[in-house]
């Protein structure tokens, strides 16, 4: 065990130093890795902002639970209940039918004709905004409201919620093919330069395998470097990312409160940041890999 962490120990302190000795060219590896990371990345951040601000907006979508004429105010008092119970409910307020009446009176300009009515036409009414915005929740949402025996109608317009919903399937369907695509570049990047240190470095891997050295011992050091390299690359695009975010937060929160909206941007969270890192760490390892196995046995004294 001590013999197979000295090994390891060997090979990271020496991909340290190969990545130490080159600063210009790892510098500028670590900058492409960093600002190809960073695209998919940063929009992912962004969708996430997105969703977290369409629930803030007063234009989200509501249910307009109408009830029916002859409800007496206990059976008012039992749906108000109902709902205040129910988690997937985020806010309600009731609106009287004489309350409506009276809005319908100044909107419409029709105050005499309205004048003229026998009794009032309109139903009390409830305006509901769901918790969860998604078209699933609403539509179940929708199902069990209907099934009170008080309500005679269920009006909710969820087609922006529907649009909203598709875009941002798009978008992360978009960050998922965008980071594809540029994970084979990291991979790419990690095979070249480990290709051309293969390459400066072939008399002494000969002289390596001569003393016995096995291809596991030559190529540790270089998997090493790869990783290394990706993920350092993989913390070049966190701080690109946070550094966006904190040149744009001011300027949003501005925006946000001229329409009220008590906004605060998403920032990577703790799994989010470990997942990026791993990840590039995962890529430039597999690039380092392919490279090496690739030359390395070309490679004999």
């Amino acid at each position: 065990m001590t013999v197979w962490f000295a090994h390891h120990l060997h090979a990271f302190v020496l991909a340290l130093k190969r990545l130490g000795s080159a600063p210009l060219g790892s510098l500028l590896s670590i900058a492409v890795i960093g600002i190809a990371f960073s695209l998919p990345a940063g929009i992912y951040v962004f969708l996430e902002n997105l969703q977290a601000l369409s629930g803030q907006f007063s234009g989200a979508p509501e249910f307009s639970l109408f009830l029916k004429l002859n409800t007496n105010e206990d059976e008012v008092a039992e749906i108000e209940a109902r709902l205040k119970q129910d988690p997937q409910v985020a806010s309600f307020r009731f609106i009287s039918s004489d309350s409506a009446l009276e809005q319908f009176k100044q909107g419409s300009g029709l105050s005499d004709v309205i004048d003229g009515l026998e009794r009032n036409p309109l139903p009390d009414a409830f305006v509901i905004v769901a918790r969860d915005l998604s078209p699933e929740a609403l539509d179940t949402l929708h199902a069990e409201l209907g099934q009170l025996p008080q309500v005679e109608h269920i009006q909710l317009d969820s087609a922006w919620a529907k649009r909203l919903d598709s875009i941002l399937k798009l978008g992360r369907l978009a960050v998922f093919m965008l980071g594809a695509l540029l994970s084979f570049s990291l991979i790419a990047v990690a095979f070249n330069t480990i290709r051309l240190q293969i390459l400066t470095m072939r008399e002494e891997i000969e002289v390596a395998k001569l003393i016995g050295a096995t291809k596991g011992f030559i190529r540790r050091p270089f998997l090493y470097f790869g990783a290394i390299q990706g993920m350092v690359g993989g913390a070049a695009a966190w701080l690109i990312i946070s550094l966006g975010i904190h040149l744009t937060e001011e300027q949003l929160k501005d925006l946000m409160e001229l329409y009220e909206v008590n906004f605060k941007a998403y920032h990577l969270s703790m799994e989010d940041s470990l997942s990026l890192l791993l990840f590039s760490a995962l890529l430039g390892w597999a690039g380092a890999w392919l490279s090496v196995t690739n030359h390395l046995w070309r490679i004999e004294p």
